[in-house]
């Protein structure tokens, strides 16, 4: 008899393992679009907190130079030498390059001023909203895919 019993409590059966294995699925499948909706928006409110940074670099590069930059280029760091016209050194070099936490940013000056936008590098996965600022210091938001702009309703 000591042998049978010490045989039956060696482990767990396939059957347990199996029950404990499909447990473990069912929670991730309800857990991980919450996890991921999460993350994304925590993508967009980070996106709204870059385009307030670049507002803010925009008014101090007009400050400096007279002019609105033509491109995040010109706000970011110098390859070299001291801060100028065509490097201001107001912006970390990833933004400069125009992405940054999912998000493309994208600059360009007008004829009364500037205008950023920022889109989702993968719709629907790094974010689900694109936004719109310019110097009026507003930042607009379009929920879909096409780029925001000023017509779009204005984030407060």
């Amino acid at each position: 008899m000591k042998t049978r019993n010490a045989r039956k409590s060696r482990g767990f059966s396939l059957i347990e393992l199996l029950i404990v294995i499909s447990i473990i699925l069912i929670i991730l499948a309800i857990a991980l679009p919450r996890f991921n909706k999460a993350t994304m928006s925590a993508r967009e409110m980070g996106a709204t907190a870059t385009v307030k940074t670049l507002q803010s670099a925009e008014a101090q590069y007009y400050s400096t130079y007279g002019r609105y930059p033509q491109s995040l280029t010109e706000l970011g760091k110098p390859s070299s030498g001291a801060p100028n016209a065509s490097a201001a050194d107001l912006i970390s070099a990833d933004l400069a390059k125009g992405e940054k936490g999912g998000y493309k940013y994208t600059l360009q000056a007008t004829p009364t001023g500037y205008q950023i936008n920022a889109d989702p590098v993968a719709y629907n996965n790094t974010g689900s909203k694109t936004f719109y600022s310019d110097q009026s210091g507003e930042i607009h938001q379009h929920f879909g895919s096409e780029p925001a702009t000023a017509a779009d309703p204005e984030i407060k």
